[in-house]
């Protein structure tokens, strides 16, 4: 794949990325706004938020639309949830952990703690989407 083409899907992984960390985090400080604890919520923010983000990087952002929809949908689950589901509620957990005693309110250590684990799953993802969900002519 040509360095320009490689970029410009980096910029639509971004952009995909941008919108569905939006929709993750305002539904996750809502549904702890409303009395949810920071961990159920996260998962019911991050579930509802990568329905999406399969077909939008399955047409949109990877241009993978010949690849076997069934495949690519159960390895992007694969992937997805290892990052959303296991990575960033390790990390959550643990930045939260550390700053519990600093004199930060709690929703700042859930902000610093989500932007942490969104950026790790998001390198995480776009690894795994671009080599092994997504792969052109692996699908």
């Amino acid at each position: 794949m040509a360095l320009n083409q490689k970029l410009a899907e980096k910029l639509r992984f971004g952009l995909v990325g941008g919108f569905n960390t939006l929709l993750d985090f305002g539904l996750l400080f809502a549904l702890v706004a409303s009395g949810l604890d920071r961990i159920p919520a996260n998962y019911i923010s991050t579930g509802i938020s990568f329905i999406f983000s399969f077909f939008a990087n399955r047409s949109f952002t990877f241009k993978s639309k010949q690849g076997r929809l069934g495949r690519q949908f159960s390895l992007f689950i694969i992937v997805t949830l290892v990052g959303l589901w296991v990575i960033q509620p390790i990390i959550i957990w643990g930045v939260t952990s550390v700053l519990a005693d600093s004199s930060w309110s709690e929703e700042l250590i859930l902000l610093v703690a989500k932007l942490i684990a969104t950026v790790a799953s998001l390198i995480w993802n776009y690894i795994l989407y671009s080599r092994v969900v997504f792969k052109t002519g692996a699908n």
